[in-house]
């Protein structure tokens, strides 16, 4: 009896256990149910005068914690915490990762704060004791992002006696992790104090990104860019929220991926054996960026654009893969030296074409965007090779030759489609001879592939690529190349992008001024470029920053303002990026900086 007794009482008490946990999930239910409503309004309701406002909010924070010292909470930063409402595991340790970028951030506001060195903070009771909580609540699990992942997310600030709250809330982590840099944008550095200071309320505001896809185009084959100046490089996207870093990482002068199925490549190809990225380098990368929002995503370039790495096909027993490898004189078969192109006739090329595309699935995967290149093709190249002029059975015309080259973009697709196997897998090919006026739709299949135009912003063809129904990503060579401007490394006066793409000539580039209204919803973004004959890492940083802040914020809220009422704003936050490591280039006398509004003409 009394067994049965103790039996009785513990199945009650579990009854209750679940009961109890049924109605902690059911409020938890409601409460996810209700903050999805809210983000759903949120997202109906935002527009263009919001996004303004938010700006303007960015824009006056600093001004205003310095004018109302009594509106402003002061703290350090080991006492800011916060906890996680959400109940995904995979997006709770995204958030463990971000919040750890997100507190070294704030340690890099101390000017003492160095490469070796941490700054000492104020040791005042007041100051000392203050509680800064940040409540993140993100409603999805979704880890990784696409086109279609929702980067919104709302913020607001309520402080009360010696502690302050801040709520992010988000679909995505990708969201929460915006909003998490939005708040670091709201702290600064008190002086006088020896302490971060940040604004003591703010109403719930509601951010979004205009472009899904906001990005920068890094080449590492001309140079070799080391590990951590890419991280450096995602860590300053992540200030900016960029989240697409395109990563060109191969060409004719050097293929530094280093391969397991066909090691020939990067022992051929690589400046030399240090100068490589091996697999677990790319996968570091890769989550590295994922954790700051960052989408890392390759492009493998062919059939131009393929030289070094490529020239052991006859001793290996597989004949010519690549064609016009480093001929000269290099003007009559490329644009730059040197030159080189996959050979279309080799049926070996598409095997070892196959095990190339296999490994990047793998190493940066699995991928639904991936760039295959596509753009200066030379007809002289591959007419130099008696193998090719055979294959194609005496008609060497250019339209034959058009025809073989859109023919390699279709069997390529398929490859790496093949070995992704994601439905819904997007290709991207730059503008070329093949998108030209007429001409595209007879070649490339929409469906299939994204264009990237690097044509002047004012191309025609932009309109007519829209009309056809392709989407479209904006990299006008004449406002956001950013290795342009610079004296020619080959020959004399300037390179051939010339003039310097300043940061005012960024801003000022909308896509949206580039198509008529009916083709907005054809595009997808932008990327600003460096191409990197006259950059390494010791120079990429002034390259790209705070240039890449300024199509940040075109990218992010496509402002209607000019870039005079940015100016300000964008002095401060390239002091910011400094501060986080960026060796970024300086734009004004730092007496501009201290004398807002007296810099003019």
């Amino acid at each position: 009896m009394e067994q049965r007794i103790k039996e009785q009482r513990k199945a009650a008490r579990e009854r209750q256990k679940r009961s109890r946990q049924r109605l902690r999930e059911d409020e938890r239910q409601v409460t996810r149910d209700r903050n999805r409503l809210r983000m759903q309004q949120r997202r109906m309701n935002t527009s263009q005068e919001e996004r303004e406002l938010h700006l303007q909010i960015m824009r006056n924070i600093d001004q205003e914690s310095r004018n109302d010292m009594n509106d402003v909470s002061r703290f350090i930063p080991i006492n800011v915490d916060y906890v996680y409402t959400g109940i995904h595991s995979s997006v709770s340790d995204l958030i463990t990762e971000a919040w750890e970028h997100f507190l070294f951030n704030l340690e890099t506001m101390h000017p003492d704060h160095g490469a070796t060195t941490w700054g000492e903070w104020t040791t005042n009771k007041t100051f000392n004791s203050y509680k800064l909580n940040v409540e993140f609540f993100v409603e999805t699990e979704i880890s990784s992002l696409s086109s279609a992942t929702n980067e919104s997310y709302t913020l607001s600030i309520l402080s009360y006696d010696d502690r302050s709250t801040v709520k992010i809330e988000a679909e995505t982590f990708y969201g929460a992790r915006h909003g998490l840099e939005t708040l670091s944008q709201l702290m600064n550095y008190d002086t006088e104090n020896n302490c971060l200071q940040m604004i003591n309320f703010l109403k719930e505001i509601y951010d979004n990104p205009v472009f899904p896809h906001r990005g920068l185009s890094v080449d590492t084959s001309r140079n070799f860019i080391t590990i951590d100046a890419i991280k450096r490089t995602l860590d300053i996207m992540a200030a900016n929220k960029l989240n697409r870093f395109h990563w060109h990482i191969t060409d004719t002068h050097s293929f530094p991926m280093k391969m397991q199925s066909r090691p020939e490549l990067h022992q051929y190809g690589a400046y030399s054996p240090r100068q490589v990225y091996t697999k677990e380098d790319i996968k570091d990368i890769v989550h590295y960026g994922n954790t700051r929002g960052v989408l890392v995503y390759p492009e493998f370039d062919s059939p131009a654009h393929v030289g070094n790495g490529w020239q052991w096909g006859p001793s290996g027993g597989l004949g010519n893969l690549a064609v016009c490898v480093n001929q000269e004189p290099w003007q009559s078969y490329c644009v730059e030296p040197p030159c080189g192109q996959l050979n279309l006739a080799n049926p070996f090329m598409y095997e070892v074409l196959t095990d190339v595309y296999t490994e990047m699935n793998e190493n940066f995967g699995p991928l639904s965007l991936f760039h295959f290149g596509g753009d200066e093709v030379n007809m002289n190249c591959w007419n130099s090779s008696d193998e090719i002029r055979e294959w194609m059975a005496g008609n060497l015309s250019e339209a034959a030759y058009l025809e073989k080259w859109s023919e390699f973009h279709v069997k390529s697709w398929e490859i790496f489609q093949n070995i992704s196997q994601e439905p819904d897998m997007k290709g991207i090919l730059w503008t070329s001879t093949l998108t030209e006026t007429g001409r595209a739709e007879n070649y490339i299949d929409k469906d299939k592939f994204i264009i990237q135009l690097w044509t002047e912003h004012n191309d025609t063809v932009a309109e007519e690529l829209a009309s056809k129904g392709y989407d479209l990503i904006f990299s006008n060579y004449d406002t956001w190349y950013l290795d342009c401007g610079m004296e020619a490394w080959v020959g004399e006066g300037y390179n051939w992008c010339s003039p310097y793409n300043g940061w005012k000539k960024v801003y000022t580039n909308s896509p949206f001024d580039l198509l008529p209204l009916q083709y907005h919803g054809q595009i997808v973004g932008g990327e600003a470029a460096l191409w990197t004959e006259q950059a390494d890492s010791e120079t990429i940083d002034s390259k790209l920053w705070p240039r890449g802040a300024a199509l940040a914020e075109r990218l992010w809220a496509n402002p209607s303002t000019s870039w005079e009422v940015a100016e300000p704003r964008l002095l401060l936050h390239r002091q910011r990026l400094v501060e986080r490591g960026a060796a970024a280039e300086r734009l004004q006398p730092q007496w501009c900086l201290e004398n807002e509004g007296f810099c003019y003409l």
